[in-house]
């Protein structure tokens, strides 16, 4: 049996016409920037999640850059950022000339750990503290941060916080507001991998400030208003209105499509107790079981285990599709090793980087491709 990590195919199975027939509107109307299908998805997006401003962009990536843009973050300032998450988290730092100030995850949620965080800040120069702009959590694999706690160091000490819900849009903070509305800004990836991917490249940036939404949408249109006249230095970071057509659509899927990844999630952790792997392999815990709260919306359903790769290479040999999301933590990247960071600074982060497996979740992932891929993970656990 074949059983891929995404199935985009069997996705758009079952939205073909939908799908046709929205890029085809596009096609015919030949409004191909910013079209009237992009403002409709900004505002269908925001109100999803409650927040006042959709702003959309070409990239998850450039939803980031844009938002330390909006803070002026420049050449010598700071920002601190987990070490482990997805490059374009550190990226757009380092593409402004900044610094990124890395710290330490939890080992349960593998989202930034207040507690290092508040390490991090302590043992920081005030030289350095009064350069730090912002403070970027990412809600990792579809799970949010301790966002009360991350936002209470930052209104104590005065510094925005930036929120990468790029592989969260959807789930819920114990409180019941979405991931991307806790902070001043939240920022969002539609890269066609996530729960609402599009047929490229996308993303967005919600926010309820009106001043930030005013200053991200001169940001993403190379700071012009009107045509040819520009307020400041901005960028091409427009979203594709046949992406947005295509995401409109999506969206009306989206909680299905959640759901089916949650009770999948619950299905394998059944299989798993079932073959007696409890003690061989570490499920994704869900920190927050707040009742009535979709805490956890498996963009990606990490299992970890200390016979990673040999586990991994086993999977592939028996057509099972999976990835490993991240093997380097920033701090380790040779891009950054101008920063001073060395092995053994951050712990949880590297044995993160060297135990987490991602196993197929998407939605349309049958119960026999489920048992399958369990029993193969048995399998490997069995003496020879």
């Amino acid at each position: 049996m074949k059983v891929p990590l995404l199935d985009l195919k069997a996705q758009y199975a079952t939205i073909k016409d939908e799908i046709r027939e929205a890029i085809d509107r596009v096609l015919e109307a030949q409004q191909f920037i910013m079209g009237p299908e992009v403002a409709v998805l900004e505002k269908a997006v925001a109100d999803y999640v409650g927040a006042r401003h959709g702003i959309g962009m070409s990239s998850g990536t450039d939803a980031l850059l844009a938002a330390l843009m909006a803070l002026e973050v420049g050449p010598g300032d700071h920002v601190i950022t987990p070490a482990y998450s997805f490059f374009a988290t550190a990226g757009v730092i380092a593409r402004l000339h900044a610094v990124p100030v890395f710290v330490d995850i939890d080992p349960t949620s593998y989202n930034l750990s207040p507690t290092a965080l508040e390490r991090v800040w302590a043992g920081l120069a005030a030289r350095v503290k009064s350069r730090v702009k912002a403070i970027v959590p990412v809600h990792l694999y579809g799970q949010c941060c301790d966002m009360a706690s991350i936002l209470a160091l930052a209104g104590r000490i005065e510094v925005p916080v930036i929120e990468d819900a790029a592989q969260s849009l959807g789930t819920m903070f114990k409180d019941g507001r979405f991931a991307g509305t806790l902070a001043p800004m939240g920022c969002l990836s539609f890269f066609p991998s996530k729960n609402l991917g599009g047929i490229g490249d996308g993303g967005m940036v919600v926010t309820s400030d009106d001043r930030l939404a005013e200053r991200l949408r001169l940001l993403r249109n190379h700071g012009a208003r009107p045509k040819y006249f520009h307020k400041i230095v901005g960028g091409n970071f427009r979203l594709d209105t046949i992406q947005a057509a295509a995401l409109l659509v999506k969206l009306r899927h989206l909680d299905a499509w959640h759901k089916a990844r949650q009770e999948h999630a619950d299905r394998y952790r059944e299989l798993v107790r079932q073959a007696g792997l409890a003690e061989s392999i570490g499920l994704p815990a869900v920190v927050d079981t707040t009742p009535g709260v979709r805490a956890h919306i498996y963009n990606q359903f990490v299992i970890r285990t200390p016979k990673r790769d040999a586990l991994r290479a086993f999977l592939t040999a028996q057509g099972i599709g999976t990835e490993v999301y991240y093997p380097v933590p920033f701090h380790l990247q040779e891009c950054f090793s101008d920063l001073g960071y060395k092995a053994g600074d951050f712990p949880e982060s590297e044995r993160a980087a060297g135990e987490t497996l991602a196993l197929p979740v998407y939605p349309e992932l049958t119960p026999e491709q489920q048992a399958y891929v369990v029993d193969c993970i048995a399998a490997f656990h069995r003496p020879r």
